[in-house]
């Protein structure tokens, strides 16, 4: 990732030891990249707890607790599904706060509906979520870089929001 990214990085983990607050992440297609990335800073296991990478729709349900129906009706890549990963990794790890991504990497699997580039994320605090949409252009890898900086970005702005 890039110095901004890095230097980000590092501004999420002292917020989040300043706040004595532990995060996990609940990944999809992003594959673990968001926690390869928190691992990457020395000490991180005071503020990461961990991750649950939920690639297919039923690690979605088997380790998460995603209603199989939300995803029939929905898809893994929606609102709906991605509530349900941020709040099914804060209760499978026992945290306040969590991210979780789910989206369409390309180059393959979209959809006019979804086409590649949709990534839903969700963050979760005290078990209430919030969400956003976002349309990435570019190859897998952008895709999915993309996604891990704004996860990144969002986590930042809920750390702030609780330390008001």
């Amino acid at each position: 990732m890039s110095g901004d990214f890095d230097k980000k990085l590092g501004q999420l983990a002292e917020k989040l030891k300043s706040a004595n607050l532990k995060v996990a992440a609940a990944e999809s297609c992003t594959g673990g990249w968001l926690s390869q990335e928190f691992t990457s800073v020395a000490g991180s296991s005071s503020w990461f707890e961990g991750a649950i990478i939920s690639y297919s729709n039923e690690m979605k349900h088997k380790f998460l607790g995603v209603p199989v129906a939300l995803i029939d009706r929905y898809g893994a890549v929606s609102q709906p599904v991605v509530e349900s990963m941020a709040l099914g990794v804060v209760r499978q790890l026992s945290v306040p706060l969590s991210v979780s991504i789910s989206g369409v990497a390309g180059p393959d699997g979209g959809t006019d509906d979804k086409p590649v580039g949709t990534v839903w994320v969700g963050w979760c605090f005290d078990n209430q979520v919030t969400t956003d949409v976002f349309h990435f252009s570019g190859n897998r890898e952008q895709v999915r870089r993309q996604a891990v900086e704004v996860a990144l970005d969002g986590l930042i702005k809920v750390v702030d929001a609780i330390s008001r």
